[in-house]
């Protein structure tokens, strides 16, 4: 597990996801756990922007649940599951498995927590983020390979 990043702002929790969408391949899942406004929108929107993708154009799929943002690398399914029941199953409510198999895609799920014990063929990035827009926030990254993925 790489070292948890402060970022003090949401220009900084941007920066991070900018950053992160540089380590990013086909097939990638991202996990993204954290309260509201622990900053998960403003971290996708950062990815979206390191993959060459107006981040203006990025918003929380809270209620279509699946955005699709097709950018010049990969094509984003960017999912939100705050509306979907911890205890319903949330993979099958909005046809994860039909997202996972489009080959030249990148996965973005928030409150991933949801999901349960939900098992991944492909590399999992999960990302915890603790703290909110009024306090510095703690962003920690951790990468499994598709064996490593429970």
């Amino acid at each position: 597990m790489a070292p948890a990043r402060t970022c003090k702002s949401p220009e900084e929790t941007f920066e991070l996801g900018s950053n992160l969408a540089l380590e990013l391949r086909a097939g990638d899942v991202l996990l993204l756990r954290g309260d509201l406004g622990a900053g998960k929108t403003s971290l996708t929107k950062g990815i979206l922007h390191g993959l060459n993708f107006d981040s203006d154009e990025v918003t929380s799929p809270s209620f279509a649940l699946v955005n699709l943002y097709k950018t010049p690398v990969f094509d984003v399914y960017h999912i939100d599951l705050w509306r979907i029941e911890a205890n319903e199953n949330a993979g099958f409510e909005i046809g994860l498995e039909e997202i996972l198999d489009e080959s030249n895609s990148v996965v973005i799920i928030e409150w991933a927590e949801r999901l349960g014990n939900y098992s991944f063929n492909s590399r999992v990035f999960d990302v915890q983020i603790d703290g909110d827009g009024d306090e510095p926030r703690t962003i920690a990254v951790e990468t499994r390979e598709p064996a490593e993925t429970r």
